[in-house]
């Protein structure tokens, strides 16, 4: 790996450049807790949890009821739900807003 300020070779695993000292950025960025803009139901929220697990929301969503039957816990469950919905921010709709610009155009017509 080479320094992003001095252009040295340092080792992949350094977090400095062992040359000028400077701070190396890692090319792997974090996960987010989002909003699913693909797979929801009402709001996101259980395919935006599934998203961030990796696992399917179909299962998400059915221990978020089972969770919610327990006595006393529909108020509850739909509570958390309120306030996930308003606390997780929405995941970017970059793919699409693409798509839907791709169908808002004209087709050409024939002839």
């Amino acid at each position: 790996m080479y320094c992003s300020h001095c252009g040295g070779e340092i080792a992949d695993s350094s977090n400095y450049c062992s040359s000028c000292g400077g701070r190396q950025r890692r090319l792997a960025s974090r996960k987010r807790l989002t909003l699913s803009a693909t797979d929801k139901k009402l709001a996101g929220v259980c395919g935006g949890l599934a998203e961030y697990l990796d696992v399917d929301p179909t299962v998400v969503r059915l221990i978020w009821v089972a969770l919610s039957l327990v006595p006393g816990g529909i108020v509850g469950g739909a509570l958390v739900y309120a306030l996930a919905w308003i606390i997780i921010p929405k995941a970017p709709a970059l793919a699409s807003s693409a798509a839907s610009a791709a169908s808002a155009e004209p087709s050409p017509k024939a002839g």
